[in-house]
């Protein structure tokens, strides 16, 4: 059983917080999720290249667009209809049943509150390192054991020994962000699918499909049309280009699903909402920003490997890059050149992520990157 965290620090923690937003392992835990990161000079300047947040450059679709200015003449109501709308679409767009969908502010609420929901202090979260890191501050912020599974050599999750942790620790989660943030490399579909099979009873696996969209590798929304242990998350905020409107969904059985909006559910953003819809209505856009994503990422992993620095095999907008040296380092350096890259991670000190951007973003990338190098 899950312990229930004091209602008032819970939402002090999460609630459309920085979490979702991605930038809560910039911050440390404790009273600094309270906190902005500190501001960099030059990041607000028009010629900044920001590569650092795994933004999309492009924007929202053109119909995302115009019907999110639409919608804003409904802002000052909690408008229901639109998000059972928002559920229904993508339900009958995946061959799901409404009661299998929840709508999000972002996906980091969501794995605010799957940590909250499937973990505690005596079942375990086990999750890859490096991954995304919202899901494990929040259980090692509420007394659950957080163990770290290192990622293999081409950056996939090592899966045996994952649910081998799994095992040992009694966990109540497991963890695949599939691609991964932030390596960007996949984990193909047949090992998660083995992964769910071995792992112990009881416990939930989730899968967090960021950037699912920019894989060639299939999707687990079938294991959920199945009725497996297993919670999917959506969001909006990647090739779709709306990070800043926060939007995203949870997939699951109805009674998983209810373990997750008891920690957090409420109504989302009108404008995001129309955004989103508009969004899954014009799925027509997606193969062009995968193909000029894949394109630009290719290109610049292609130039860096030319001069000795590799990255490893990434399906997602971003990828790691080695330095060949202290990664924090290497950003600063970036950074006095008005180009702002990713961090390293504790795990991989001397790579660092970097997101794909514009043709002449990642123009200006090389260009500092060379300067930085020499």
């Amino acid at each position: 059983m899950t312990h229930m965290p004091d209602r008032r620090r819970f939402l002090g923690l999460t609630a459309c917080s920085l979490a979702t937003a991605g930038l809560a392992p910039l911050l440390g835990t404790g009273p600094a999720h309270a906190q902005l990161p500190p501001a960099l000079p030059g990041m607000g300047d028009p010629d900044a290249v920001l590569l650092n947040f795994n933004e999309n450059p492009q924007g929202p679709f053109p119909e995302a667009r115009a019907a999110a200015g639409a919608g804003m003449a409904q802002a000052h109501r909690y408008l229901f209809g639109p998000q059972r709308e928002l559920v229904e679409v993508f339900a009958a767009q995946n061959r799901l049943r409404e009661d299998q969908v929840a709508g999000y502010c972002g996906s980091g609420v969501a794995l605010d509150s799957a940590a909250l929901a499937f973990t505690s202090k005596q079942a375990a979260l086990v999750t890859a390192d490096p991954t995304f890191e919202s899901l494990a501050q929040m259980a090692g912020t509420h007394g659950a054991p957080v163990v770290r599974v290192p990622l293999q050599a081409d950056g996939a999750h090592d899966v045996e020994a994952m649910a081998a942790a799994a095992s040992v620790s009694d966990a109540g989660l497991v963890y695949v962000c599939n691609p991964n943030n932030p390596t960007g490399s996949i984990t193909p579909r047949a090992r998660i699918d083995w992964l769910l099979a071995h792992k112990p009873a009881g416990s939930v696996l989730l899968v967090d499909e960021a950037y699912i969209h920019y894989s060639d590798e299939p999707d687990t929304l079938d294991l959920v049309r199945a009725g497996a242990d297993v919670v999917v998350l959506r969001t909006f905020s990647k090739i779709y280009g709306m990070a800043g409107m926060r939007l995203g969904l949870a997939v699951a059985r109805p009674d998983l699903l209810q373990r997750l909006v008891l920690f957090g559910a409420n109504s989302l953003p009108v404008p995001s909402v129309a955004a989103g819809i508009a969004s899954l209505r014009h799925p027509q856009h997606l193969a062009a920003r995968k193909a000029e994503n894949t394109r630009l990422r290719e290109e610049t992993v292609a130039w860096l490997a030319a001069r000795g620095h590799a990255c490893l095999p990434s399906q997602a907008n971003c990828f790691m890059v080695d330095v060949k040296g202290d990664g924090r380092a290497f950003s600063a350096a970036m950074a006095r050149h008005k180009v702002f890259v990713g961090r390293s991670w504790p795990a991989m000190p001397r790579h660092v992520r970097v997101t794909v951007g514009t043709d002449a973003e990642m123009a200006r990338f090389r260009e500092a990157f060379a300067k930085v190098m020499a």
